[in-house]
């Protein structure tokens, strides 16, 4: 028997809360933070080259707290397209922010670390939508 196997559903439930809570803590903070500093979101959005930076910033704080707010307090499908939103968003800013193919030294270095850091993310919330879309598969079985 696994340790898993023999927790406390409390235990697991909590668990889980911990790790989305973690998982987007990230994301809510820089969507929250935009929010109240739209000037420097749209000033971010600039900087990469996004245009029109107004509406290219009111879609990433869109994600970033709508896809947060699914998977913290969505279930089954909710949750898990919040999960698959923040995966994707993920994948294309970590892209765009964080291109060390582009670079040399230590720009590359701490790049590739981050671009690192951002795919673990990306993997943690294709977690979350796996087990989101599993359990929606249980339940529609019973």
């Amino acid at each position: 028997m696994n340790a898993i196997a023999g927790a406390s559903p409390g235990w697991v439930r909590w668990g889980w809360i911990a790790g989305r809570a973690c998982l987007c803590l990230p994301f809510v903070y820089s969507g929250v933070s935009k929010l109240l500093d739209f000037e420097a979101a749209m000033a971010e959005q600039a900087h990469f080259g996004l245009q029109p930076p107004a509406l290219i910033a009111a879609m990433v704080i869109t994600v970033q707290l709508g896809g947060s707010a699914l998977v913290l307090f969505g279930r089954g499908l909710g949750r898990a397209g919040g999960a698959l939103a923040l995966a994707g968003f993920t994948i294309v800013a970590t892209i765009i922010g964080h291109a060390f193919w582009t670079m040399q030294a230590m720009e590359r270095f701490h790049n590739l670390n981050a671009f690192l850091e951002h795919v673990g993310l990306v993997g943690g919330f294709l977690i979350i939508a796996i087990q989101a879309l599993w359990a929606e598969c249980i339940a529609s079985r019973t």
